[in-house]
């Protein structure tokens, strides 16, 4: 069997209990699950809050490290005996949280391997801690590190869609594990750049960046509601969530908005008065907040 198992968003113990019995106790443990031969976790579409040392301790299980090359690129291994053996693979968040994954189901299923996919918490719906109802939510959006002569804009017409519905738009921000600069890519050499998280400043940055080019006025400054999170799930200790205008956000102290990994949500104008209320806690500036809010979303607030 191969098994698919999310892993939540904070640290080892936010595996479910049947993710959890289904891979990694050990046999004295629970004599009627069969351990896995092979745990793979997976490290490059999202990260958790804690080392891998502490998810190996807690899971009681050597976990394999799987890059980007491994999943896409050498699923084959992965699954290797899964027909004979379990087999599991971990994500970060939910199992279908990230276009990779219904990939290697389908190359497990070509294989004829059986598989299982283990649910969990994914900040596709941990998001509505910021206030904002989840049936709101329009299409989500990727927003990549731009490079001087890379700065690709399709995520705009994708927002601007979502605007036009009054929707919400979830903006998750690049993520750049074990990654090759152009030269040691051209040249064959496998070394590679430290990690590299995309912060809220430099993602309002870019998206005021593509307005300013595209000039649809749809993320204006000053008058564009957005609630940054970070580490959601993580608690008051890890968790931040900074609500204001694009222009507030900018200013902002960047460390106030928290460790990564952070994501951004650009309110839609068919905005709920309660929805409102509820994210003015988070507010840089309440009273701008619910200005906004009242003259530009026509949201009637008490």
């Amino acid at each position: 069997m191969f098994y698919i198992i999310g892993l939540g968003l904070c640290d080892e113990k936010d595996i479910t209990v049947r993710g959890l019995e289904m891979s990694f106790r050990r046999p004295h443990q629970m004599a009627a699950v069969k351990g896995c031969s092979r745990v793979y976790l997976e490290a490059y579409t999202s990260i958790l809050m804690v080392q891998r040392e502490r998810l190996e301790e807690f899971y009681g299980k050597q976990l394999i490290i799987a890059d980007r090359d491994t999943v896409e690129l050498e699923s084959d291994e992965i699954l290797r005996d899964a027909d004979k053996e379990d087999v599991a693979l971990l994500v970060v968040g939910d199992p279908f949280g990230a276009t990779t994954h219904p990939d290697i189901l389908l190359r497990a299923r070509s294989l004829r391997v059986p598989t299982q996919v283990i649910h969990n918490a994914s900040i596709l719906n941990a998001v509505g801690c910021c206030g904002l109802q989840l049936y709101n939510f329009g299409q989500t959006v990727s927003l990549v590190f731009f490079t001087e002569t890379w700065k690709p804009d399709s995520f705009y017409d994708r927002i601007k869609e979502n605007v036009d519905l009054g929707m919400h738009t979830l903006v998750l921000l690049d993520i750049k594990v074990k990654e090759q600069s152009d030269e040691n890519l051209a040249r064959g050499r496998k070394i590679y750049e430290p990690p590299r998280y995309m912060t809220i400043p430099q993602a309002v940055t870019q998206l005021v960046e593509i307005e300013s080019l595209r000039q649809d006025n749809i993320l204006s400054p000053s008058n564009t509601l957005v609630i940054a999170v970070s580490r959601v799930g993580g608690g008051d200790k890890h968790e931040r969530i900074v609500s204001g205008t694009l222009s507030e956000l900018n200013g902002h102290p960047p460390e106030a908005f928290g460790e990564p990994l952070h994501s951004l949500v650009i309110v839609g104008k068919r905005v709920h008065p309660l929805e409102i209320e509820y994210a003015q806690e988070f507010a840089i500036d309440e009273e701008n907040w619910r200005r906004v809010a009242e003259t530009v979303y026509g949201c009637a607030l008490d």
